[in-house]
Formats: structure tokens, C-alpha cells, sequence
């Protein structure tokens, strides 16, 4: 008996692993995923996820993503002691078949404002958290009844921030499947129908599709840690090329890593009050540079930077936390630069000038000739210069050099200083 080709292939299963935040390059990724597991006619995707949470944005064009998914899609938080956090909970909800490993945990989808503003403006703050609440509450809410799980504790979930073991999940109608490893997943999963497709999938060939080079990228770049050091980089090197002018290169990287750090700015969680906060620092900074406040201004400058760091992303998302193992060093490399490299180099840019023309000016010359508005000869610093003077001055007189206009020195008569005598 001659058997069909496509009996002959073993079924195939695709698998993404998704650890970290979720932003756009993981949209991005999950997208693509999709795309290239249908195209190849695997039995299912699926999406091993650890996550704290990320933004709603991106959240929401995976969940759409999942929807329109012509290969049925299978979300598995993994390994254990991993956590479908915030987001993760949104995107773990909206896949067709909900797995978890055990000891795993999902939930704490409270919504976390992006942008957040001063503290000093409670109302309008007060207001906009309560309409993000309320449209995630929303959208889990119509998460769960699309895919028959949960609806109650979904809504707990942004609510109340409500919480769960992956034991509770699957007691709760939250999640379908524990699963102690993929091998595990893939023996339950087999025989389920999912969207008029009974999945065969105990004896597949798992295939995982990595991300590609741009993804990685991204992914790497889309991180607070990395927006905060774009933004160090453009402030020493913007600041450096200030106070120190013609070295050009500071000034490019500066410049390039400030745009890069503002394209960032727009995605991630920025606290107002932080960037203030960075702002006075450096402020202070430059001002201890000239008042002679005995390093008062630099140790307010110090606890400045180092809170506004501190503050500069939401506090309340575990995925846009800046440690104190990087906010300490920075806040300490911060006060060196400004103290060593800035001060140098703005205090050097106010120095008297001690070489070319300039150097003439206020000096004492004997005239060659008589001096008037309109012409005249001036012997100074070894050289003949032409020479005008408002008042005339007569030949070897001395005088002094007020102003250089091309090859011609305006002087004016010297004055003679009285003299006090001496006490004898």
C-alpha cells in the first residue's frame, strides 16, 4: 500500500521563548513566529513565557496577533519558578490552549500608567489611572470570555492584583494544562481539539524559531538599564564638547545617543519627576564649578542625580526597575565627571589669554611717528604695527593698545600713575 507523503512526515511543533519585558521587539517576534509556524503547517506555536510584565501596547498586538492566528497557538509558562506577571497574564489568557509548569505563578495584571507624572499633580493622575483600570479590566475581561476561562478572577486579576499558583490556575478555570517539561506539554496536548483542529503532537519534532539578529538587537536596547546609559552617554558627551569645544567626537556620540535615548523615552515608563530631578542635578553640578559654595552644590547634586535615578522609571512595574547596583556607580561617575572633567575644562575656558593677538591688548608701546584718527607707527612685542588713535599723540610717546582692527592697533595716550611717594 502506498501511503501519502504528508503520513510519512512527522508533525512538527513550533517554540518561542519569551523571557524578560514585553515591548515591541517581542510583538515583533510573536508576529513573525506566527507567520513563519503557518507557512511551515506546524501542529500548534508554542510560547514559553517569563515575564514581570511590559506594556500594554505591545501586549495588545500579541493578543490580536493570537486571534487572527491561523496555527493554534499554546502559551506555557515555564520553567518553574517562573511568572506570567502584568502582561503575561493578558497574553497567557488570550492564547488557545493556557498550559503552566508547576511552581509557576500568573496574575498581578494591575495596570501601571506609561509617562508618570509629578507627584505634585495627584488629580490628573488620580484620573488617567483610573480609566487605564478600567480598559484593561475591560480587555481581560473580554480575554477570558473569548477563550471560556475565567472572567472573574481576570478581572481580580488588574483589579485587586490578584495573584496564583499554577495549581490554583488550573483549579480556577484560569489555565488548562500543568506540565511538568515540554515532552510532558506536548503528550497533553495531544488528541485536543483546538479551533476544528485535533492537534498530533505526542511524537512531534519540536523546531524553535529564534529571533533574528534585528529582534535580538532590539530586544537588548529596549531596556530601562540601556535607556538610562544612552542617556548618561549623551549628557557626558553633549556636556563634554560644551566645556571643552573642538573635540568634536564627544559631541557626535552625545548627540546620537540622546536621539536614540528620546525614541526609547517614548515607549518606556518615564517618571517626570525623575528627569527633574536629573536636571537640578546637573544644574547644581555645573554651578558648584563657579560658586565658591565649598562642594555644598555638588553633594545636593549627588542625592539629586542619584533620586532622580532612582525615580526615573515607574516604580510600581517590576520591569522597569534600575537597580542600586547600577544607580550608585552612575551617580558617582556622574559627580567625578562634572567635577574633574567639566570644572576643568569650564574653568579653563575663562583663563586670561596667554598667546596670539589678544595678548597685545593693554600693553605699552612707543610710537615711531605722530598718531592720529588716520594713520601712524607703533613699535610693540618686536614688531612694527600701523597704529590709530582718537587723541594725537606725538612721536616716542607711550602708549597703550585698547584694540586690534586687522593689521591696525587702536591706542590710546598711556596715562601716567600718580605717584603716592615713599615714607622715609
Amino acid at each position: 500500500m502506498v501511503w501519502p507523503v504528508a503520513r510519512l512526515q512527522a508533525s512538527r511543533v513550533g517554540l518561542i521563548k519569551i523571557e524578560g519585558a514585553i515591548g515591541p521587539a517581542t510583538a515583533s517576534y510573536v508576529s513573525r513566529a506566527i507567520e513563519q509556524a503557518a507557512g511551515e503547517k506546524t501542529e500548534c506555536l508554542i510560547i514559553q513565557l517569563d515575564t514581570p510584565g511590559g506594556l500594554l501596547d505591545s501586549t495588545k498586538v500579541m493578543v490580536q496577533a493570537f486571534y487572527t492566528s491561523p496555527v493554534p497557538t499554546v502559551v506555557y509558562v515555564a520553567p518553574a519558578g517562573a511568572n506570567a506577571g502584568s502582561a503575561g497574564c493578558f497574553i497567557t489568557l488570550a492564547a488557545d490552549v493556557a498550559a503552566m509548569a508547576p511552581n509557576t505563578s500568573i496574575g498581578a495584571a494591575h495596570p501601571v500608567a506609561i509617562g508618570g507624572g509629578p507627584t505634585g499633580e495627584q488629580r490628573p493622575d488620580e484620573v488617567m489611572k483610573q480609566k487605564l483600570e478600567n480598559y484593561a479590566a475591560s480587555f481581560i475581561e473580554s480575554i477570558a470570555a473569548r477563550r471560556k476561562r475565567n472572567v472573574e478572577w481576570a478581572r481580580s486579576a488588574v483589579r485587586d492584583s490578584a495573584a496564583i499558583t499554577a495549581e490554583k490556575a488550573l483549579e480556577l478555570n484560569v489555565i488548562e494544562i500543568i506540565a511538568s517539561d515540554l515532552p510532558d506539554l506536548l503528550r497533553q496536548l495531544d488528541g485536543r481539539e483546538v479551533n476544528g483542529k485535533t492537534l498530533q503532537t505526542a511524537s512531534a519534532q519540536v523546531q524553535e524559531l529564534p529571533m533574528t539578529a534585528r529582534e535580538k538587537v532590539f530586544q537588548m536596547l529596549w531596556r530601562p538599564e540601556v535607556m538610562f546609559i544612552l542617556m548618561l552617554i549623551a549628557m557626558y558627551g553633549i556636556i563634554g564638547e560644551l566645556s571643552n569645544p573642538g573635540a568634536i567626537l564627544p559631541g557626535v556620540v552625545g548627540i546620537i545617543a540622546l536621539i536614540l535615548a528620546l525614541y526609547m523615552a517614548a515607549v518606556l515608563p518615564i517618571n517626570i519627576a525623575g528627569m527633574a530631578l536629573i536636571a537640578l542635578a546637573v544644574g547644581l553640578f555645573v554651578g558648584d564649578v563657579f560658586a565658591p559654595t565649598h562642594g555644598v552644590l555638588t553633594v545636593g547634586g549627588i542625592f539629586s542625580f542619584f533620586l532622580g535615578a532612582w525615580m526615573l522609571f515607574n516604580r510600581a512595574e517590576p520591569a522597569f526597575r534600575l537597580s542600586l547596583a547600577l544607580v550608585v556607580p552612575a551617580t558617582l561617575v556622574t559627580a567625578a565627571f562634572f567635577a574633574f572633567v567639566v570644572g576643568a575644562g569650564l574653568r579653563a575656558q575663562f583663563l586670561p589669554v596667554k598667546v596670539g593677538r589678544e595678548t597685545m591688548l593693554g600693553k605699552t608701546a612707543t610710537t615711531l611717528t605722530a598718531i592720529d584718527r588716520r594713520s601712524g607707527k607703533v613699535f610693540v612685542e618686536g614688531e612694527y604695527w600701523n597704529a590709530v588713535s582718537e587723541v594725537p599723540v606725538g612721536q616716542d610717546q607711550p602708549v597703550e593698545v585698547v584694540s586690534i582692527q586687522g593689521l591696525t592697533l587702536s591706542v590710546k595716550p598711556k596715562s601716567e600713575r600718580p605717584d603716592h611717594g615713599t615714607i622715609t
